[in-house]
């Protein structure tokens, strides 16, 4: 039988309660039983909600129903740390073992109601009583974000790019952290038309949801055609209530990819890849000054690449078995796949036409170069003044470059392999002057942590090496540990092998 709402057992309590007081015994045991088969409480406790001893529970804390006094909330506190704060499921089974030691080894004589009643505890009782105590004791958790956003937002893959038309783009972030992504350091926002190809890029001071919509709103000026669609990643930066109201505002239609399926923005990580990484490179670059220079190449930059650099556009694909066979379309700039789209506005063509015929490629070359030296002497030299050495060369002379630059290979200044700019070294080693001091603590004590000679040098020389510098002295004892490992297993034949190659394999 279904039962009724505790709102109406509360009614049904307050109606008959003054009939049942002056009733008979039968009477009584009539009305008792009606009641009972109505609320489906327990016989003995209607009897005494009828006899109005105690009010129907309302929730929150019931002081009267408190079974564990102050000595066995004590005691259990006792209990779980000596538990090194275990959780509630695993105390109670090694309660009876764990006060048995301690009072074996003369930490503690529990009386013997204490022990009683700690021992019948349960494992939901003892979390509860540990509730308040395990907060203040590790603090706030860190909460995760609302999804609410993120579900909100529809899914598009590659395969449901059904050719849009200009003004659909995808976006993402390219972080320019080099080899050590703590700290603040500058990211670049890329935006990849779907239809066209076209490309726009801007620098990041920080990664922040209100400092990318300010930025948005600047390349939507740059774009030759409206903002149709924004598709992202489910990165919190772009999946935020921020981004979602602007894009709701704008008539912006906004989808996401899948998490973890990158292949859903293939149009944009090929843009990463071919536009960012090939003329930015992988250096770290932070701070007011190296944005700065990141946004005057992305100005020449985007100029030379949309009007001046052709590309691949897919198509069609079919599978042959295991074979995957593509078509591509000729290759064109955007620029020029703009100009043939029907869909694209006579005048925004003729506004094309006018900044194309001002172009002149040879000079955005220049320009870019000169962007790329700039950076990697911010990059190289954070603390430097900016160089007077990076002046424009004349057309003519940087022209005359051209012709017999194939015969030192690679001519970009940023052009270095990531695997090469992982290996050296950006600023100053802080251990440098202790390092001596170090190795020779560690080839005495060799089973002593990294925390343990951090604390020691700290003690030494204090207020010089602080606690960040423990990832450091990890990775320097990290190594340091290879050599010694080496040598236990090859004993004679360690010296064969170079301590640079060690080095190389432990990175």
């Amino acid at each position: 039988m279904r039962k009724v709402s505790m709102a109406t057992r509360a009614e049904l309590v307050a109606a008959i309660s003054c009939r049942y007081s002056s009733g008979g015994r039968a009477e009584k045991a009539r009305m008792l039983d009606e009641f009972v088969a109505l609320t489906g409480y327990h016989r003995k406790h209607a009897m005494r909600l009828l006899r109005g001893e105690r009010e129907p529970a309302k929730g929150g804390p019931r002081p009267w129903r408190r079974v564990y006094g102050d000595d066995v909330r004590a005691a259990l506190v006792v209990v779980w740390e000596a538990s090194d704060r275990i959780c509630g499921k695993r105390l109670h089974p090694l309660l009876p073992t764990l006060i048995e030691a301690m009072e074996r080894h003369g930490h503690g004589d529990m009386k013997g109601e204490t022990r009683r009643q700690l021992l019948t505890m349960s494992p939901a009782t003892i979390d509860r009583i540990l509730k308040e105590i395990k907060a203040s004791a590790t603090g706030p958790r860190r909460r995760k974000g609302s999804t609410a956003v993120r579900r909100s937002v529809p899914v598009r893959t590659f395969s449901d790019w059904d050719d849009p038309a200009p003004g659909f783009v995808e976006a993402d972030l390219v972080s320019h952290s080099g080899p050590n992504a703590k700290g603040a350091f500058s990211q670049t926002l890329v935006l990849t038309d779907i239809a066209t190809g076209w490309t726009e890029c801007t620098p990041l001071l920080v990664r922040e949801q209100t400092v990318l919509i300010t930025a948005l709103t600047e390349l939507r000026k740059l774009l030759p055609f409206p903002l149709l669609g924004f598709d992202t990643d489910n990165d919190s930066v772009f999946m935020n209530e921020s981004v979602h109201e602007y894009c709701l505002r704008d008539n912006i239609e906004l989808t996401r990819c899948r998490p973890y399926r990158k292949n859903d923005q293939a149009f944009v990580e090929q843009k990463n890849g071919a536009i960012v990484r090939k003329i930015v490179g992988y250096r770290r670059f932070e701070g007011l000054r190296a944005t700065r220079e990141l946004a005057k190449l992305y100005s020449s930059m985007r100029l030379f690449v949309n009007f001046f650099q052709p590309s691949f556009k897919l198509k069609e694909k079919h599978r042959d078995g295991a074979k995957v066979i593509k078509r591509y379309h000729r290759p064109a700039t955007p620029y020029q796949r703009l100009l043939e789209d029907a869909r694209t506005p006579q005048d925004t063509c003729l506004r094309l036409k006018e900044t194309y015929l001002t172009l002149d490629p040879v000079r955005l070359l220049r320009d870019i170069r000169l962007a790329q030296e700039r950076l990697v002497e911010i990059a190289d030299k954070p603390d430097s003044l900016p160089s007077t050495d990076g002046e424009a060369l004349p057309l003519e002379d940087f022209l005359s470059g051209l012709r017999i630059a194939w015969r030192g290979g690679e001519v970009k200044p940023t052009a270095r392999t990531k695997q090469a700019a992982k290996r050296e070294r950006r600023r100053p080693d802080p251990l440098l002057a202790v390092t001596a001091e170090l190795q020779e603590w560690f080839e005495a004590e060799p089973w002593r942590t990294s925390r343990e000679f951090l604390e020691r040098l700290q003690v030494k020389y204090p207020g010089l090496y602080p606690d960040g510098l423990i990832r450091t002295l990890q990775r320097r004892m990290k190594i340091w540990r290879s050599t010694q490992a080496h040598a236990l297993v090859f004993g004679p034949f360690a010296d064969t092998v170079s301590q640079t190659e060690i080095v190389e394999v432990v990175r």
